[in-house]
C-alpha cells in the first residue's frame, strides 16, 4: 500500500514508518519538526529511513491547508495514519492555541484530504486522557467520555467526534486509537522516562507527582506499533446492531470505531521507578509533589475489543521495556 503517516519524525510515527517500510509499503511522511522538544532527536529518528527508496519526507505543518491539499493530490495515499499532534497535558494549560492549530485545524485538513481523495482508511491517534474524570476501571471504549480534565484531552475527544461526522457524511472509514502512556527507545524527551533517566544519571532529584501514587498502563512502543498496523489493515465498518436509543460510544452505524491500545496491566509509578533504577544501576533521589492540574491519577485500558477483533496481545514486560530504553539511551548519548 501507499500510506501517509503524519508525525513521521516523532516517537511513534518514526517507529511505525520503519515497520511499514520493512513489510514493503510505500510511505509518505509529514512532519513540521517543531521545537516543542529538542528537534535534534527528530532528525536522528528520520535518518534511520530518510534514504529508503520507498520513503518520501515532507517538512510541512498540518495547519497549512494548501500544503496538505498538494500532498494528497500529488501522492494519492490509499491509507492514512494521523499521529501528528500537539502533545502534552501540562503544556495545554500554558498554550491552548497550539492545540487548536495542530489538533483541530490540522486534523480537519487531514479529514478533507481523505474525503476528497477517497482514502480507504484513516487511523488517528486519540489518547487515554479522554477518560478524564472517569474512575470506573478499566477504562472501556463503551463508557461515556464527556468530562476531559485538560484541553489536550478535549481536542482529542473533538477529533473522535470530527471523524465520526466524516464517517457518517462521506462513508470515510475512520478508526481512533486511544494510546495509553507509550514508552521505549527513541522516546520523547518531555516524557517521564526520559526525564527520570537523565536526572538519575546526573545525580539530580526527579519530580514524582501525586506522591508516586499514579498508576499508568504503560505501553511499549513495539506493541503499540503492531496494534496500529493490525488496525490499519482492517478498515472500520459499521455496527449493524447500533441503536440510537441506547447508543454505544465505541461504535456507530457509520464506518467509525475507537479502540483502547494499552498493555492492559497498570503499573504503580514507584514500581516503574524501581525498574528504571535497576536498569541504570543507580538509586533515584525523589522530590514528591502533589497531583498536577490536568493529570488523572490512574489509567487502565480495557483492550478486549482489540483482542477479540484483531488478536492484539501486548507482550513486553515493563522491566524489559525499560531496560531496552536504557540501553538505547546510553548508546544514543554515548554514556
Amino acid at each position: 500500500m501507499k500510506v501517509l503517516v503524519t508525525g513521521s519524525a516523532g516517537f511513534i510515527g518514526s517507529a511505525l514508518v520503519l515497520q511499514l517500510l520493512d513489510r514493503g509499503d510505500t510511505v509518505v511522511g509529514i512532519d513540521n519538526h517543531n521545537d516543542y522538544y529538542d528537534p535534534t532527536i527528530k532528525e536522528a529518528r528520520l535518518r534511520r529511513f530518510a534514504q529508503h527508496p520507498a520513503y518520501t519526507h515532507l517538512r510541512i505543518d498540518l495547519s497549512n491547508q494548501e500544503a496538505i491539499k498538494t500532498c494528497f493530490r500529488e501522492h494519492q495515499p490509499q491509507r492514512v495514519v494521523n499521529l501528528a499532534a500537539q502533545a502534552g497535558v501540562r503544556y495545554s494549560i500554558e498554550n491552548p492555541l497550539a492545540y487548536v492549530e495542530s489538533n483541530i485545524v490540522g486534523f480537519t485538513h487531514v479529514l478533507e484530504g481523505c474525503r476528497h481523495h477517497h482514502v480507504e482508511h484513516l487511523v488517528y491517534a486519540s489518547t487515554s486522557s479522554v477518560y478524564g474524570a472517569n474512575t470506573a476501571m478499566p477504562f472501556s471504549i463503551h463508557q461515556n467520555v464527556d468530562h476531559p480534565l485538560s484541553f489536550y484531552a478535549a481536542t482529542k475527544k473533538a477529533n473522535e467526534l470530527m471523524a465520526h461526522t466524516y464517517s457518517h457524511l462521506y462513508q470515510l472509514p475512520t478508526t481512533g486509537l486511544r494510546f495509553f502512556t507509550v514508552y521505549g527507545p527513541w522516546g520523547r524527551p518531555d516524557m517521564a522516562l526520559f526525564k527520570f533517566t537523565k536526572a538519575i544519571l546526573a545525580g539530580e532529584p526527579i519530580q514524582v507527582f501525586n506522591y508516586g501514587k499514579h498508576r499508568r498502563d504503560f505501553t511499549y512502543i513495539d506493541d503499540l506499533v503492531e496494534g496500529i498496523i493490525r488496525v490499519l489493515d482492517c478498515p472500520a465498518s459499521s455496527n449493524s446492531h447500533w441503536n440510537g436509543s441506547q447508543p454505544d460510544p465505541g461504535t456507530s452505524k457509520a464506518p467509525w470505531r475507537v479502540y483502547n491500545i494499552g498493555n492492559n496491566n497498570p503499573v504503580e509509578l514507584m514500581h516503574y521507578i524501581t525498574a528504571l533504577e535497576n536498569a541504570l544501576g543507580r538509586q533515584a533521589k525523589m522530590e514528591l509533589l502533589p497531583l498536577q492540574p490536568g493529570d488523572v491519577p490512574d489509567t487502565y485500558a480495557d483492550v478486549q475489543d482489540l483482542v477479540e477483533q484483531f488478536n492484539y496481545q501486548p507482550s513486553t514486560p515493563i522491566e524489559d521495556g525499560i531496560a531496552n530504553f536504557v540501553a538505547w539511551y546510553r548508546d544514543y548519548f554515548k554514556i
